[in-house]
């Protein structure tokens, strides 16, 4: 489906969209729990407590939610060393976390968001309210659908490329969306979380997946 107005999808097929998501986060929940909670516990014990990283993120129609994530940093990062931003070789990020952001696995937690309508499996990332603010008004189009844990932008470049080229990334998906490219971005996601595609572990302000804090 083509929508060359950047209107949002709508239709049975968005129903199934929904539906859809509902079935996999709740599945991927139950499946994933053993796993969900091993690594919870393996980061209150190498770092302690909390497990989780929460941060105000912009849903759809700029709805603001708190997105949930396994912790990658030290306990206070952001009121330390560079703050809400990252350096070359960042010391805040634990062990743990370097491999949680190598893999994605910090975006497990994100399937909760996923089931209560917070977010989508597919869709463009969440932004922080400081960066979204920035945006014009064509680019504030990427905020009429739910936002996802995995993208268009996720599988054409992740943090390679800056926040703008992903809005364009974001909006061309929104304008072209369907149930096949979602299944089309899902299944590359999987090959690109297991390659590592894309990721930088210390990643810069700049990108848009880091929207200029401490935890992605």
């Amino acid at each position: 489906m083509s929508n060359s107005e950047g209107l949002p999808p709508a239709g049975l097929a968005w129903q199934v969209k929904r539906v859809t998501d509902v079935l996999i986060a709740a599945a991927g929940l139950v499946l994933l729990a053993p796993i969900l909670l091993l690594l919870g516990l393996w980061i209150v014990v190498e770092s302690g407590w909390p497990p989780l990283f929460t941060q105000t993120r912009v849903g759809k129609d700029g709805r603001l939610f708190r997105l949930y994530k396994f912790r990658t940093m030290v306990v206070g990062a952001q009121r330390l060393g560079a703050g809400l931003y990252f350096e070359k070789d960042d010391p805040r990020i634990t062990s743990l976390g370097k491999f949680l952001r190598r893999y994605s696995l910090d975006e497990l937690p994100q399937l909760w968001n996923v089931l209560v309508g917070d977010e989508s499996l597919v869709g463009p990332r969440a932004m922080v309210p400081e960066i979204a603010e920035k945006l014009d008004a064509r680019q504030r189009m990427r905020h009429r659908v739910s936002p996802g844990i995995t993208g268009w932008a996720q599988i054409n470049g992740r943090n390679t490329l800056t926040w703008s080229q992903r809005v364009v990334l974001d909006l061309y998906y929104i304008e072209h969306w369907s149930l096949l490219l979602d299944l089309r971005i899902l299944a590359l996601t999987i090959p690109s979380a297991l390659t590592s595609a894309g990721v930088r572990v210390d990643q810069g302000a700049a990108d848009v997946d880091d929207l200029g804090t401490s935890e992605s």
